[in-house]
């Protein structure tokens, strides 16, 4: 029974953060918080790995990317003080593309 109980909290949960699709091909997750922030060992000069949620979903920030010491900035802060945010993650690559202000 609590394997069935844990599954649905993690079916709602998932489903309650994968809100709102934009023009720009992204999957919002509302009111996240980064759950861990590490190096990834297979491309350790391209990407860092960002865990968001309790469930542990694992996405990237591109270090190529024009953005992303304002978006590891605020990735650290979520981390480290637990300040959620709205983190757009772009389809079929799990690239964190957007990192805003909860309104």
């Amino acid at each position: 029974m609590k394997a069935w109980s844990y599954l649905l909290l993690l079916f709602i949960m998932i489903t309650s953060c994968s809100g709102n699709s934009s023009s720009q091909n992204l999957t919002w997750y509302n009111n996240a918080t980064i759950s861990n922030i590490m190096e990834d060992p297979d491309k350790p000069d391209e990407v860092v790995r960002v865990a968001i949620g309790i469930s542990a979903q694992v996405f990237y920030l591109s270090k190529k990317s024009p953005e992303y010491k304002s978006l590891m900035e605020k990735a650290t802060q979520s981390f480290k003080k637990g300040k959620a945010y709205n983190i757009g993650i772009e389809n079929k690559t799990n690239i964190i593309k957007e990192i805003k202000e909860v309104k």
